[in-house]
């Protein structure tokens, strides 16, 4: 039975967690399977990896250097006649991060000095000082050599990780044999040489595309290499040459590897019978529907310490959520019907959505049945003063008067229309009973499941009050068993603005793209931080959210009304979960 557990727990790295376990010779018991736990594979040790296909993880080098040759009645003359260039190109792979290969092609010469007359004389005949005749030597050859890398590096630390900053900084030995052909001589001259190379690679970024490499070598030949042997009264057993390189290697991607793949066959045991289930690797999105012009950069999430909250505002703000700071005043210019334009606006702290009521009020952008824009009537004003103890102000900027929040910066902006400055209609597109016509508006994948903004912020901070009204309740305890039961594996969010845009000063396109790219950046992050600081995603770490994937994300809208469905649609945040979960 252990032999079986172990070889189906080798096949699928995913274990459950039991709730007792006895080891007893060969036997493994579980007393029952009570709390199924995924904890990491072996393979997310940085000692092991996925391997990759064949055509993956190779390279290219190239190196120029130096070197000086070591063989018989070398040390006749100066050192430096004995130093040559030398060039090597070369073709690798990386098998693992810690074991390759690689074949290299070589060109140089050796230069050394002989007392016997050989192939390789270069020069006329000399005397040394006891009189005996010496020549001048020059050894031209290429080499083919196959060479086992090994990255003591990664052998010694492990290997970092995709596009990860550490190990920039890798040393790298190989040792190999080649083929060495000496050319330019009449005789036909080849033989073995063998190889040893210790490598310093200096990667500059985390993609570790470009090494800049240094290396020092050795090449050890035959004894008779120099065409001198040792019943040539040679002085050596082998000869060789030993220098230095600079060099670069590319490596062509794939060039990383990975650590860890989805299980496809968790293993469960239960008395004692191995059962095989799979964890669910599933996904949902919602999206997050804003006014015009309206992305929360001014209010918390974004701004800590704001009395209004973003989130709360679209879930269950009124109006503008502002008011007029001097009751009095306002009390005074209805009663003689004056304007109220010059009268000071402060902001109304927003109410958890799970905590407040409608008391007959719309509240929330794109949540009630009824526009969140009021009247700035007399009558109005005064029946909401009399229910809520305040007067709603709208914003008052420019000579123009907003009727549902919008950003500081854009609140000077000019619309085309002034309807444009109201929100007359109502499509619930952040509400449960707006799912439908969203799902039709967008594209969405076969596997995907769809919820509202309304839904998921009830699961998250309460499906109580004025929430509950929007969302719907088995649907909010779907999503609550996905957070509390589930694994979440990455959180996305894609801000998105309309095309439209009435700006006509000078560089108006680029002036107009860079406010909507703005809007859209700042709508995605004020939903990133809302669910970063949530209980329910508190265990996501920092690098498992991603913010505007979108490369352009502007929608082109044709409408010139921003109240429209079309328009509606494109300012938004598309918030994409991936999550594990065990069924």
């Amino acid at each position: 039975m252990r032999k079986i557990l172990i070889a189906a727990i080798a096949l699928c790295p995913g274990l459950v967690h039991l709730q007792a376990e006895a080891l007893d010779g060969d036997t493994i018991r579980r007393d029952s399977l009570v709390d199924v736990l995924v904890t990491p594979q072996p393979t997310d040790d940085s000692y092991r990896v996925v391997t990759n296909r064949f055509w993956a993880n190779w390279f290219v080098l190239a190196d120029i250097g130096g070197h000086f040759f070591s063989g018989d009645f070398c040390k006749m003359g100066d050192f430096g006649d004995r130093l040559s260039p030398d060039f090597k190109v070369g073709i690798g792979k990386w098998f693992t991060p810690g074991i390759g290969a690689k074949v290299q092609f070589g060109m140089s010469n050796s230069k050394s000095y002989t007392r016997v007359r050989t192939h390789f004389i270069d020069g006329e005949a000399m005397t040394d000082a006891d009189g005996n005749t010496y020549w001048r030597t020059k050894n031209k050859w290429w080499d083919l050599n196959v060479n086992a890398m090994f990255n003591l590096s990664r052998l010694i630390c492990g290997y970092e990780g995709k596009e990860s900053e550490d190990l920039k900084n890798q040393f790298i030995a190989s040792v190999g044999i080649g083929a060495l052909h000496h050319r330019d001589i009449e005789a036909q001259r080849n033989e073995w040489s063998g190889h040893f190379e210790l490598q310093y690679s200096r990667f500059f970024n985390a993609k570790k595309a470009v090494s800049l490499d240094l290396k020092a070598y050795t090449t050890l030949y035959q004894t008779n290499f120099d065409g001198i042997t040792k019943m040539d009264n040679g002085e050596s057993w082998w000869d060789s040459n030993t220098g230095i390189a600079i060099g670069m290697t590319y490596y062509i991607k794939k060039r990383h590897w990975d650590r860890c793949i989805p299980c496809q066959t968790p293993i469960y045991v239960n008395n004692p019978v191995v059962v095989t289930k799979c964890p669910e690797y599933r996904n949902f999105v919602f999206y997050v529907f804003f006014p015009n012009n309206y992305s929360g950069r001014d209010d918390a999430p974004v701004v800590p310490g704001s009395e209004v909250n973003t989130i709360d505002y679209l879930a269950a703000g009124i109006f503008t959520q502002k008011r007029f700071a001097d009751e009095e005043a306002v009390a005074l210019r209805l009663e003689r019907g004056g304007e109220l334009k010059a009268l000071a606006v402060e902001n109304v702290p927003t109410e958890k959505a799970d905590e407040c009521t409608s008391q007959g009020m719309p509240r929330g952008y794109e949540m009630s049945v009824r526009p969140i824009s009021l009247s700035m009537e007399a009558d109005s004003l005064a029946a909401f003063e009399e229910r809520f103890g305040y007067y709603y102000a709208p914003i008052y900027d420019g000579g123009k008067t907003w009727y549902y929040r919008v950003d500081d910066d854009t609140k000077t902006q000019s619309l085309m229309y002034s309807d444009n400055y109201k929100e007359s209609e109502s499509y619930g597109l952040n509400a449960h009973r707006g799912l439908k016509t969203v799902a039709e508006h967008v594209p969405l994948e076969q596997v995907t499941n769809i919820f509202s903004f309304a839904d998921v912020y009830a699961a998250i901070e309460g499906n109580e009050g004025y929430i509950s009204q929007h969302a719907d309740a088995e649907t909010v305890e779907r999503i609550k068993h996905i957070l509390n039961s589930g694994t979440i594996i990455n959180v996305k969010a894609e801000g998105l603005a309309t095309s439209q845009d009435n700006y006509t000063g000078e560089n108006a396109e680029e002036v107009g793209e860079q406010r909507n790219k703005t809007l859209a950046h700042y709508r995605a992050y004020s939903i990133i931080k809302w669910l970063k600081e949530s209980k329910a995603f508190k265990d996501v770490s920092e690098g498992h959210f991603t913010l505007n994937a979108l490369t352009n994300p502007i929608g082109i809208v044709n409408d010139t009304s921003v109240r429209g469905l079309n328009a509606k649609m494109n300012r938004c945040v598309k918030v994409e979960v991936q999550y594990m979960i065990e069924e």
